[in-house]
């Protein structure tokens, strides 16, 4: 049982035999003494207050003076208006350290049976590019908030939806048949999203020449428009493609093929993946005809030209279109139809989608249509809304060919973190293939943990210099002190120094300190799944590793004279490292064991 759940336990019992009150163990939560306060865990007692009649400073008398009696876990309490200040017994924390270091999986729920199931949507990509700086950020939040979930006891289902239709892949296709000259990516030495990619900016390219030449035969932008050929000729192919022309879609097959080579590729040396990847070109009819039902069924209803709408204003917002006069899917209706394969294939408890803030008006009308439709999880959808990256100079624009494209980002971190490391003697007495394999750990860190450790819902402007620090909030910074931990712990075991019972030690102010940082991490894991935010792991993690190396900077531990102060000091290197290790893995990053 947790340091928390002792004391919530034990002001159960206080309540209800001073005041006769039922007071269950699991609503009461002990926070952390604010700073400047004596005191390890302040419970608020205004709950209790009425029902026991008497003044919020005396109940919080009562209930402190029942705890001295009655828990041994506390030594002493003082209170402050409605708060009720806590001191545990000193000793106490040895044996919660004792109760963590013993738990190999400490902080993590474990999965059953009766688990929910909670499937999680992120990545997205487009097959006309490759991943950028955006994705980069949608594929890390996706990964490490379905890891969080896990850890607090779900099972989880990650999953893809790759939009591998439309104008948009039709230009790129265009492209590469007018003007690359029956390339691959064998023969170019590119990897296949970025050939394909290459295609679709050469055809914005190709595409705003001819605008521009239209114009200056005195036609308006929007004739111009209207009268390109380029254009015409897309349009024509993505109608050749759903018509189910052999010859296009041979091409879109085969071209399709490069970009998700790509792509894996890409999501690997991120170290993300998914158990489930739709494609929207299986989903749009099976959305046209769940549209289909519910225009039979009087959900929804057609307009004259032969579209199909959706009436939302009950709702508070506006009327949807669903089917085009054409019969063609619109974003919305290829949505449903994944909803309703995905439905088909899992027993979905809860579905969260990462996608970004743009997207939120989005959502609001696919949670009413699923709803609507009759997906038992519809109306709870998560869209788990997150902001943008930008760079110092501005957004980004595909089609234009000034993204950051993902795999040039994780090479330009790889490098700067191999020569900052180097600079700094990071890496000296390694061999070769260790600074290799460390370069690759502390860029991709630095890079995941700067677009981590924000809160989601924030725009971020992304620094790749500013990232990989090895002071300050950084992934670098952690890892550092990861692999510093390990050392100490490879030198004990080198010398043959064993633990010994710390059980009687009374640890200084530090040593309580880190221990009950270390007791928090179950209500972290959880607070971060309830709230769906990675950053509450990430600055978990920081604030605990900045405690632990002012305690190392402090307090002898090899040296240490006394076995058995000695003994606790390495228990909380041991229980520090583990806990590092473990909330950098919910955030998709690895620690090295050197630095």
């Amino acid at each position: 049982m947790s340091i928390d759940e002792i004391i919530a336990k034990g002001v159960a019992a206080a309540v209800k035999e001073l005041y006769g009150i039922d007071a269950d163990p699991a609503t009461i939560v002990p926070q952390a003494t604010r700073k400047g306060v004596e005191g390890n865990l302040t419970i608020v007692v205004f709950p209790w207050v009425k029902a026991a009649g008497k003044a919020p400073e005396k109940v919080g008398e009562e209930i402190g003076n029942w705890l001295v009696d009655n828990e041994p876990a506390v030594e002493r309490f003082n209170v402050l208006k409605g708060f009720l200040n806590i001191i545990i017994e000193p000793t106490f924390w040895c044996s919660v350290l004792h109760h963590i270091a013993k738990d190999d999986n400490y902080g993590i729920t474990p999965v059953t049976e009766q688990s929910p199931l909670v499937m999680v949507e992120y990545s997205s990509p487009n097959t006309n590019k490759p991943l950028h700086l955006g994705h980069v950020r949608n594929n890390l939040l996706g990964y490490s908030l379905s890891c969080i979930l896990e850890a607090a006891g779900n099972k989880v289902v990650k999953t893809n939806i790759v939009n591998d239709r439309g104008i948009h892949i039709c230009k790129s296709m265009l492209a590469w048949q007018k003007w690359f000259n029956g390339a691959t990516p064998e023969s170019t030495g590119l990897k296949g999203d970025h050939l394909i990619g290459d295609c679709y900016v050469a055809f914005d390219k190709h595409y705003k020449e001819e605008l521009k030449d239209l114009q200056a035969k005195g036609m308006t932008e929007d004739e111009a428009k209207e009268a390109s050929t380029l254009m015409a000729e897309a349009r024509e192919m993505l109608l050749k493609w759903e018509q189910g022309d052999k010859e296009v879609r041979d091409l879109w097959a085969m071209m399709n093929s490069w970009v998700y080579d790509g792509f894996d590729q890409t999501y690997k040396r991120m170290g993300v993946d998914f158990d489930k990847i739709y494609y929207e070109s299986d989903t749009y009819l099976v959305g046209k005809e769940k549209v289909l039902e519910g225009l039979e069924a009087g959900k929804m209803y057609r307009k004259e030209d032969g579209s199909v709408w959706a009436d939302l204003t009950p709702d508070g917002l506006d009327h949807k279109l669903l089917l085009r006069a054409d019969g063609t899917s619109v974003y919305m209706t290829q949505d449903i139809g994944t909803a309703k394969l995905r439905f088909d294939d899992y027993p979905i408890n809860k579905m969260i989608y990462v996608v970004g803030n743009e997207q939120n008006y989005h959502f609001q009308v696919l949670s009413l249509l699923l709803d609507r439709l009759g997906f038992d999880w519809g109306k709870d959808l998560v869209h788990f809304s997150y902001g943008m990256v930008e760079l110092p100079n501005g957004r980004m624009k595909s089609r234009e060919g000034t993204v950051v494209d993902a795999d040039d980002l994780m090479d330009e971190m790889v490098t700067t973190a191999r020569n900052v490391s180097l600079e700094l003697g990071k890496l000296d007495g390694l061999s070769q293939e260790e600074v290799n394999d460390i370069a690759e750990i502390v860029g991709l860190g630095a890079l995941k943990y700067f677009l981590l450790k924000v809160d989601p819902r924030k725009n971020i402007i992304f620094d790749p210099s500013e990232s990989i620090d090895f002071n300050g909030n950084t992934g670098p910074f952690i890892q550092y002190t990861y692999a510093r931990i390990r050392s100490v712990l490879r030198k004990a075991q080198a010398d043959g120094i064993e633990l010994t019972d710390y059980s009687a030690v009374v640890p200084n102010e530090k040593e309580i300190a880190l221990i009950q940082r270390l007791a928090d991490f179950p209500a972290v894991v959880d607070d971060a799944a309830r709230k769906y935010s990675p950053a509450l792991i990430a600055n978990y993690v920081y604030d605990l590793v900045k405690q632990y190396n002012t305690f190392y900077h402090d307090y002898s531990i090899l040296r240490e004279e006394d076995p058995a102060v000695r003994s606790l000091r390495l228990a909380i290197c041991s229980v520090v490292a583990r806990t590092v290790a473990t909330s950098m893995r919910l955030l998709g990053i690895r620690v090295p064991e050197r630095m």
